[in-house]
């Protein structure tokens, strides 16, 4: 059996991919990770469609796969349960990175979490969401949020540009937190262990 074939095969959200290759490097991990678009989770069918689409393939394969995922979409056990294959642990992918603690107490202050990779797209991102009526989409905003909070991990470039963009364009205020690979490093160290 050939190195490659003895490789995991991670197939996961592409949110957390600069902080997720960096701990696979670290630790040594013989993990070959497939990512797909963060923008999946905005579009539940096509999130759906990708992702079985990429389990067949590694099905047909014969890949050993973990899913690097939350239950983000609604289907997400049942998917992974029929393929008897395990997903991390986690709501979503903030709650991977930061821990529940956290992320609720955050939540619970009307935070909405705004990595990098969603800063750099934000705009685009909500207006194929929602159209172009800044209004209903400050609306939406408002009514669940009260600050966007803005998340730098150790492997985030400088994307201050992008999340004060991103605050004006909901007309919310911008907080920023800082956090540790720590939490993550032990959700993909638990996940990976399962196989």
């Amino acid at each position: 059996m050939n190195q490659e074939t003895r490789m995991i095969r991670l197939v996961g959200c592409g949110i957390l991919r600069k902080e997720t290759d960096f701990l696979i490097s670290k630790n040594g991990w013989q993990v070959d990770a497939h990512y797909l678009q963060s923008s999946l989770h905005n579009y539940l069918a096509r999130l759906k469609t990708t992702l079985v689409d990429v389990l067949n393939k590694n099905d047909k394969e014969n890949r050993e796969t973990v899913v690097f995922y939350g239950a983000c979409h609604p289907q997400m056990d049942t998917l992974l349960q029929e393929r008897r294959l395990h997903r991390t642990e986690g709501q979503n992918c903030i709650v991977m990175l930061l821990g529940y603690e956290r992320f609720m107490d955050e939540l619970s202050h009307g935070a909405y979490f705004l990595l990098e990779d969603w800063a750099l797209t934000w705009e685009p991102l909500l207006t194929g969401i929602f159209g172009n009526n800044i209004m209903v989409i400050r609306e939406i905003f408002h009514s669940s949020h009260k600050y966007i909070l803005a998340i730098r991990t150790p492997c985030s470039s400088d994307f201050t540009e992008a999340a004060e963009a991103a605050a004006r364009f909901v007309d919310l205020p911008l907080s920023w937190t800082e956090t540790g690979l720590d939490h993550l490093e032990s959700v993909l160290s638990t996940a990976l262990g399962k196989n």
